[in-house]
């Protein structure tokens, strides 16, 4: 039987890279959505019922691409991560604890939002090399939904 990135027309060598860059992003993802269910948890303050609401919205955004994600490096021929241990030793985002209040709590979204944007750019390029249009569909899409979050959270926040 074939494999999956010859029956796909994908180039095997740089399939695998895709594959490894796209498990960064999980690790990180992964994260990010624990901090978010952080936030929701234990949000206080005046701005409560908006941002229990906002980031309950995030983190179930986060779980879809998640899985989008660990999907998409099934795809490509490579094994998504899968534990915790694996996704802490892997993300540049770091947990974050004891913050509840709209300042912090949003100061670290909008920075996990830019390492995540960051970490997707540098996909396009290796899924360029790997001729994956699949993964810069995805990855497309998933830069200009931060985008628009990232000018509305902005924007809420001053």
């Amino acid at each position: 039987m074939k494999k999956i990135t010859e029956i796909l027309g994908l180039k095997e060598k740089e399939s695998a890279a895709v594959a490894e860059k796209l498990n960064e992003l999980l690790a990180n993802y992964q994260v990010y959505y624990q901090n978010l269910r952080g936030f929701h948890w234990n949000i206080k303050g005046e701005r409560f019922f908006v941002l229990h609401a906002k980031y309950e919205e995030l983190y179930d955004d986060a779980v879809e691409k998640i899985d989008e994600i660990a999907e998409r490096i099934l795809t490509v021929g490579g094994a998504p991560l899968h534990t915790f241990e694996d996704y802490l030793k892997v993300s540049s985002i770091k947990a974050e604890k004891d913050k509840n209040d709209a300042a912090s709590t949003m100061a670290a979204v909008l920075n996990n939002l830019e390492v995540l944007i960051k970490m997707e750019r540098e996909i396009l390029p290796v899924a360029e090399a790997a001729e994956d249009e699949g993964t810069l569909a995805l990855i497309s899409d998933y830069i200009s939904q931060q985008e628009k979050l990232v000018w509305m959270l902005t924007s809420f926040m001053k």
